[in-house]
């Protein structure tokens, strides 16, 4: 008998888990005219959220920020769940094609059945992702500023100038700074060393650009390079119109604190044509350029003006023995005092003083030096900065 009532409690337990079974089975298939409109809905909601994200996360890219790699794998698995939604909505007429008897009952149960279940469960993925969309924010400001490292000339006697020059920087109430003197006195070289020193220094611009302006500039020339430090892409863009590169430009350096740093200016550069915003208190941003003329700083509106001077003699000297070396100037009793003379008509310009040492570097001979001395002789120091080549 008890053994009857322990057969009899099995089966029912087994026909009541398969009637559960069955129920469940028909739960997705008379749902389907319910959920597959809904999925629908839902694809499309995703979609929209999607191309939000999408475009918030454009627009941080264009102005120089980092989006989260949360955001990134967010807009991947968005595509995926897309694409696999997407598909089972268009399977959708076919399957609802099965249904007969108000829906409750498929032409193909196991078929039915499978989609059933697939579109229950994509619903459901989608309302998690969608949950999971919702970001304060898509990107951040970059890590400090990313300064290329540019390779320079051990500054000599300059260490009083580059803190003149930093402590400009660091005044809230300067914006422009004008570096100025003769061709070969090492502005190129302070500006550079200025540049470096954003790298190992802390500070709070987002950006920093180098560009090289010269004499007989071209504005879409400058463009390009500033350009490239802000990461256009270099076919496209270069081919685009100033008036559209100053646009661009304009767009990201008006939304960063940066600081532009343009060498050697003959003349004034119009900021407004190149794309670059006027560095004020409010942008708390930094334009420094170098130029031989002291009139092209105020032409530049430049707040502060920072001559950069020539050597001194025993600097000079110092610099010059260096480049020349012991063994040349040991090499007869006369060379020393007729390097010193050639040294004294370098005029203290650094280029100057460093090309014709290492010209002079091999010349063991009174002639040589004699001769070295008489074509210093026929150049002023104004001239000496365009004719050193000339002259080795």
């Amino acid at each position: 008998m008890g053994n009857c009532y322990s057969v009899q409690c099995s089966f029912e337990n087994s026909l009541l888990r398969g009637w559960d079974f069955i129920v469940g089975h028909a739960n997705y298939v008379c749902k389907l005219k319910q959920t597959l409109p809904t999925l629908s809905t839902a694809l499309q909601e995703l979609r929209a959220q999607r191309n939000d994200v999408q475009r918030e996360v454009d627009v941080a890219e264009q102005r120089l920020l980092e989006s989260f790699q949360g955001v990134q794998l967010w807009l991947s698995t968005a595509e995926t769940i897309i694409t696999e939604a997407e598909k089972l909505v268009s399977n959708g007429p076919q399957q609802m094609n099965n249904l007969c008897l108000g829906g409750c009952i498929s032409k193909n149960c196991l078929s039915s059945y499978k989609f059933g279940k697939q579109v229950a469960e994509m619903l459901q993925k989608i309302t998690d992702h969608k949950s999971k969309g919702a970001f304060k924010k898509v990107a951040e400001n970059q890590p400090a500023a990313s300064v290329v490292v540019r390779p320079e000339e051990q500054p000599v006697a300059l260490e009083s100038t580059i803190q003149k020059a930093w402590s400009c920087i660091v005044d809230k109430d300067v914006g422009i700074i004008g570096l100025y003197g003769l061709g070969g006195v090492g502005k190129t070289t302070l500006l550079t060393k200025l540049k470096n020193k954003f790298s190992t220094t802390t500070n709070d611009f987002e950006v920093v650009i180098w560009a090289l302006v010269s004499k007989d500039f071209d504005v879409g020339k400058i463009q390009d390079r500033i350009g490239g430090n802000l990461g256009f892409p270099d076919g496209s863009w270069k081919n685009k119109h100033v008036d559209q590169k100053a646009v661009d430009i304009y767009r990201i350096l008006s939304n960063k604190r940066f600081v532009v740093l343009l060498d050697d200016l003959w003349e004034r550069v119009d900021l407004n044509q190149v794309g670059i915003p006027k560095p004020s208190q409010e942008n708390g941003s930094k334009l420094i350029f170098t130029t031989r003329s002291l009139e092209v700083c105020g032409e530049m509106e430049a707040q502060k003006k920072i001559k950069v001077e020539c050597l001194e003699t025993e600097k000079a000297w110092e610099l010059f023995r260096d480049k020349v070396g012991d063994e040349t100037l040991n090499s007869h009793p006369d060379i020393h005092n007729l390097a010193k003379e050639v040294a004294e008509r370098c005029g203290g310009l650094p280029l100057a003083l460093i090309t014709i040492g290492r010209a002079m570097a091999c010349k063991k001979t009174l002639g040589e030096w004699k001769y070295a001395i008489e074509m210093l002789k026929r150049c002023a120091l104004p001239k000496l900065e365009n004719e050193v080549e000339k002259i080795v």
